[in-house]
């Protein structure tokens, strides 16, 4: 599975599209160069949008994510809220795409997916950063792998994990490896990770 995050432009969906991208990422976070402005985008993506949601609480997130239509959600919330959101938008109907800081001590909410990234405590950071992870700390049920990641890296981050650790990898998710410039896809790197990441599969 290959998800390519942070769509912010008609061209770069429609790249992402004709690539193969398994789930479009679309972040909702005006601080971000890979904000996306225009909702009628997510559209676009049909079932394989992915609405990243940073968010106060659990109540804001779900209003997002129906504003939006989409039917996954990778909510980012602070403390407890983070698990109020992910059980109240599954309980909604919305597939939780759940972020997991490569950190101890963490709760685990249930999830349909968990996204193993880099942590905060590390990049200074929420989300995305372009920094892979050391893999220390792996979600505890199916995930895509973040941090990092370009088409040629792929292989070389599956190979590394234990094999109990891997055979719960589901793809990868990439965003900013894969630009020309902050926001701005670069179609060929999108079109080699969609590809590195399905040979994987």
């Amino acid at each position: 599975m290959a998800k390519v995050c942070g769509l912010a432009r008609a061209a770069d969906v429609a790249a992402a599209l004709d690539a193969g991208a398994d789930l479009l990422g679309f972040l909702l976070h005006p601080a971000s160069p890979r904000h996306c402005p225009d909702l009628g985008l997510v559209s676009l993506a049909g079932d394989r949008a992915v609405l990243v949601v940073v968010a106060d609480t659990a109540a804001s997130a779900l209003a997002l994510a129906r504003r939006a239509g989409a039917g996954w959600v990778q909510p980012y919330l602070p403390g407890p809220e983070r698990a109020r959101a992910a059980a109240l938008l599954r309980q909604e109907g919305l597939r939780v795409l759940l972020p997991w800081p490569d950190e101890p001590d963490q709760d685990a909410p249930a999830a349909d997916l968990y996204l193993w990234e880099t942590s905060p405590r590390a990049t200074g950071l929420l989300g995305g950063s372009g920094q892979g992870h050391a893999m220390a700390f792996p979600p505890p049920g199916p995930f895509l792998l973040g941090g990092g990641l370009s088409g040629p890296a792929l292989a070389g981050r599956l190979a590394l994990m234990p094999p109990g650790v891997r055979g719960r990898c589901r793809g990868f998710d990439a965003a900013s490896r894969l630009e020309s410039a902050p926001g701005r896809k670069d179609p060929a790197l999108v079109s080699a990770f969609v590809r590195n990441a399905h040979d994987l599969e």
